[in-house]
């Protein structure tokens, strides 16, 4: 049974499966499709260099653009982005691209900034940024092709190569943030906002 209470389904713009789990979880029913934006050539055109602000920006542009086409309904963007010091991560592409993003990141501390936005009727009306910052262990190139080769595929499907949940977990030394900011949804803030409309039963 979901607790929304929301004159028309939630939507979430999303396919990942982390976030999708995240608010199932919660007890909150969606309905999930993916955001058909260009986040790239977004990113490029903002000018943005602010690992922070091009996650915001990315979360507002998924939002924005289901809306656009669902009248009446809440719709959650969601975006992470990965920054060791200025260095931004994208998704590895391949195996390959798995292995040399575990090999920068190993030994150091990187940031991963989780951005949430709400659009509805086309206008913004919550946003927000949640930071979590993980120091990975030093990992000789060995222990780095036999992660790569457990996980598999999976590594491929989140940026930084690497699911905390899973396997990913083996790599860190010290973790500095909540559970949901490293998943890729800052969960407790989007809970209050949610709230303060009457759109939860709890």
């Amino acid at each position: 049974m979901s607790i929304w209470r929301g004159d028309h389904p939630l939507i979430l713009a999303s396919q990942s499966r982390a976030r999708q789990t995240l608010l199932a979880n919660a007890g909150i029913g969606f309905e999930a499709m993916p955001a058909e934006i260009d986040e790239r050539s977004i990113q490029q055109r903002s000018g943005l260099s602010a690992p922070a602000d091009i996650a915001a920006l990315l979360a507002r542009e998924k939002a924005l653009s289901m809306s656009s086409r669902h009248a009446g309904h809440h719709v959650i963007g969601a975006d992470q982005t990965l920054a060791l010091e200025q260095k931004l991560f994208n998704k590895p592409a391949n195996r390959a691209q798995a292995f040399s993003q575990l090999q920068a990141l190993a030994g150091r501390t990187h940031a991963l900034h989780s951005a949430v936005a709400i659009a509805l009727d086309g206008r913004i009306v919550f946003e927000h940024v949640a930071t979590a910052e993980l120091t990975m262990r030093a990992l000789r190139a060995d222990e780095i092709e036999a992660y790569v080769e457990v996980a598999g595929e999976v590594v491929t499907s989140s940026v930084g190569a690497y699911q905390l949940e899973r396997l990913g977990v083996h790599l860190f030394t010290r973790i500095n943030g909540d559970h949901f900011t490293i998943l890729g949804l800052p969960l407790l803030p989007l809970l209050e906002f949610m709230r303060g409309q009457d759109l939860l039963a709890i």
